[in-house]
């Protein structure tokens, strides 16, 4: 129940722009951080799918950032793979 919910707030969020629409901002991440939740959410469930995506909130639109950071949902806490470019 909560996973679905979830799902739908993001899937809202998405819909209806964003992150760019709703604080103005561009990810730092490949794949954008809502897609990165939804894929946390539905392979890992609602509590270590949100345990996922608030690590990696807090280090989305680092305002030092040159490039975007390649970061597959794998179920660990750990570090990007840079792209510049």
């Amino acid at each position: 129940m909560l996973e679905a919910l979830a799902l739908k707030a993001i899937g809202f969020y998405r819909r209806t722009g964003g992150g760019t629409r709703w604080f103005g901002i561009d990810c730092n991440f490949e794949p954008s951080c809502s897609a990165y939740s939804e894929e946390a959410i539905r392979r890992f469930g609602f509590y270590e799918g949100v345990r996922l995506t608030f690590h990696r909130l807090r280090r989305c639109n680092r305002p030092d950032a040159i490039c975007k950071c390649i970061e597959p949902v794998t179920g660990d806490i750990g570090h990007a793979e840079t792209r510049r470019g």
